[in-house]
């Protein structure tokens, strides 16, 4: 990429500062000197006086001498004082009254005017007025459209190396994307390799992918492997309320574009501007339009844009124009997904190259505990880390930084401020132990990870279940144990308190269990009453907001659809009540252990379960909340178990 080219078009040595005050300087002076000329002073000659008086001055004898000019008389009186009058035309007798009166008097010849000043003088206005327009029309310019008279220009802006250089090194994760789009650099490269042979290079590369996963930054690899000109732009900085702006933006940007060839133009976000068309009404929808035919023409028009390639980046494809993805214009769709653990390694591993690691850092546990995670998502976490670190006055960030980050990240910040009492403290130690007993006698549940009772985000506690390999697609035995492990915690309410003391904290269990037993029968075929058919879809609500549709059934299929929602979630119920029912001693013993550690790890609740005990020599304990019947908790190192509290 051309280190020469400047993305404010700024003009080379020119201080922009020092140029902005010379012009507003000398407008300045000009207005002074246009109201010096209309509100001059007064005539230096002397003082003004009527023709009348001056011919009874000449009469008394105060007049000393004159000087007579064709349009002024000037004169001194005899008491040293200059005066002037405009004289009558055509008194004849004046100089003989002068003579009667002794008065010293001669002629002068008429001013003439100097014609280049008269002319500057009565032209001054205008070039004035010329002077600010053009001084507005230079700012709206260089303002790259943003001023009133700039709605047609593009706002797509230009990197370059001066604002960091991405090459695929910086990208991971993403191989399969990387060599795709390998081709394109390839292409911008050496573009008669391809040509000679008769081959084409696709005019465009629609990036589809979850938020986070590395969309742009992949964009800005390709430019920075290939060094070219890199236009980046948002979709939604296309449209605006005025019909027809739109379209002039665009023509801008390909204008923009050709001059910098090879290049490539980075559209953020196409789906704003690349919607269906014939959808809704209002003329932000005729605007919207507009734009995209424009871009549509551009793209594959009858004018070829050649060596102009255009990066597109969508999380929503299956809402945009087909006319775009046709070929010949996004001829490729290039999948950016999320990460696998390997992936998540080395995304990791080039965010802590800026990070000075402790020893105990391992990247690859880091990468099997968060599945699911972008790019982004990882970037945020190492960057969590760095903070605590710093926060704590340490100089390397070690793994238990790691581990914090990462539970702040999934779970939310601590909230120790937040005041319990003891009975909100046990009825959550005992609703967390309910959804971790379960999750340990579900034999297809995931692993526990880990369970706390401290408050965290929107819960009072939480159970985190990790996977221990990235799964692409769920089978029928573990959404029942995941529908079981939502329940037990309402269950676990329900055996040790009692029916009436049933709390509002399942409400999220609740819905989330709901919501997977709907896709289990409506989308997913997983009711035998149902058969595998499909009875809702998705869709894309009024203004975008997303839901789903239930497709067009009878009275009667749809009071099966319910039926059969209710029949997962209540036999979830029963499979929850019947293990709890059955291991209500390590109900009882893993809420005593969350109440006096508040958090335990997996390792730790499955020793537990095992043989009772769990040993922290080196932490003291930090909550000392006891039965009802006043056997004490067990300290650290020391085994669990004795009586049940009753009535808790």
């Amino acid at each position: 990429m051309s280190e020469n080219q400047d993305p404010n078009n700024r003009e080379p040595g020119g201080n922009p500062w020092l140029k902005s005050l010379l012009v507003w300087g000398g407008i300045f002076l000009a207005l002074l000197l246009v109201v010096s000329m209309f509100t001059g002073p007064r005539d230096a000659a002397g003082t003004q006086i009527k023709y009348s008086d001056f011919r009874e001055k000449v009469a008394e004898g105060s007049v000393a001498d004159v000087q007579i000019s064709p349009d002024r008389i000037t004169g001194t009186l005899k008491n040293s004082q200059a005066f002037s009058t405009v004289p009558v035309p055509n008194d004849t007798d004046l100089t003989q009254l002068l003579e009667e009166n002794g008065v010293q008097f001669s002629g002068t010849p008429a001013e003439q005017p100097n014609l280049l000043l008269y002319i500057l003088v009565q032209s001054l206005p205008f070039i004035l007025i010329l002077g600010l327009a053009f001084f507005a029309l230079r700012q709206v310019q260089k303002g790259g459209g943003s001023g009133a008279m700039g709605f047609g220009k593009s706002k797509a802006k230009l990197l370059t190396e001066k604002q960091g250089r991405v090459t695929f090194d910086d990208v991971a994760g993403i191989d399969e994307a990387r060599e795709e789009l390998q081709e394109i650099v390839e292409f911008l490269k050496d573009p008669q390799r391809f040509s000679r042979l008769g081959g084409q290079i696709p005019k465009g590369a629609l990036l589809v992918g979850s938020p986070g996963t590395g969309k742009t930054l992949l964009a800005r690899a390709i430019a920075g492997e290939a060094r070219v000109p890199f236009f980046t732009i948002s979709g939604s900085d296309f449209v605006e309320m005025f019909v027809g702006v739109g379209a002039s933006r665009v023509r801008d940007m390909f204008e923009q574009a050709k001059k910098n060839a090879p290049c490539i133009v980075f559209i953020d976000e196409i789906d704003a501007v690349g919607r269906h068309r014939g959808h809704g009404l209002g003329n932000s929808n005729d605007e919207r339009e507009q734009t995209l035919n424009q871009l549509l023409v551009e793209m594959d028009g009858f004018e070829a844009n050649e060596g102009i390639i255009i990066i597109a980046a969508t999380n929503r494809p299956d809402v945009l124009d087909p006319a775009l993805l046709r070929p010949g214009r996004f001829d490729r769709q290039v999948v950016v997904p999320v990460p696998d653990v390997d992936g998540r390694e080395k995304i990791l591993a080039v965010h802590m190259k800026k990070v000075p690691l402790a020893p105990d850092v391992n990247p690859r546990t880091i990468a099997r505990g968060t599945p699911g995670f972008s790019g982004a998502d990882l970037a945020n976490l190492v960057n969590e880390a760095a903070l605590l670190a710093a926060r704590r006055n340490k100089r390397l960030v070690a793994m238990q930084e790691f581990e914090d980050a990462k539970d702040k990240v999934m779970m939310g910040s601590e909230r120790r401020s937040m005041v319990m009492t003891e009975d909100e403290k046990k009825m959550t130690a005992y609703h967390e132990a309910g959804h971790a007993i379960v999750a340990v006698h579900e034999p297809a549940s995931d692993p526990i990870h880990k369970a706390t009772i401290i408050p965290r985000g929107r819960a009072l506690g939480m159970v985190m279940r990790l996977p221990e390999r990235d799964n692409y697609s769920y089978h029928r035995d573990k959404m029942h144990a995941n529908l079981a492990v939502s329940m037990g915690g309402r269950v676990a309410e329900e055996i040790i308190f009692g029916h009436a003391k049933v709390s509002s904290g399942a409400s999220s269990d609740i819905q989330y269990a709901t919501d997977l037993a709907r896709n289990m029968v409506t989308k997913w075929g997983m009711s035998d009453k149902l058969g595998p058919l499909q009875y809702e879809q998705s869709q894309e609500g009024y203004l975008g907001m997303g839901g789903t549709q239930r497709l067009m059934s009878s009275d009667e299929t749809n009071k099966l659809i319910d039926s059969e929602i209710r029949a997962l979630v209540e036999g979830a119920h029963s499979r929850a009540n019947q293990v709890l029912s059955e291991q209500e001693s390590q109900l009882h013993l893993l809420a005593q252990a969350l109440l006096e550690y508040e958090t335990l790890t997996g390792d730790e609740i499955k020793r537990l379960l095992e043989d009772g005990s769990i040993d922290r020599p080196d932490e003291p304990t930090r909550i000392a909340v006891r039965p009802v019947r006043g056997s004490a908790i067990p300290k650290a190192g020391k085994r669990f178990g004795g009586p049940a509290p009753q009535g808790a």
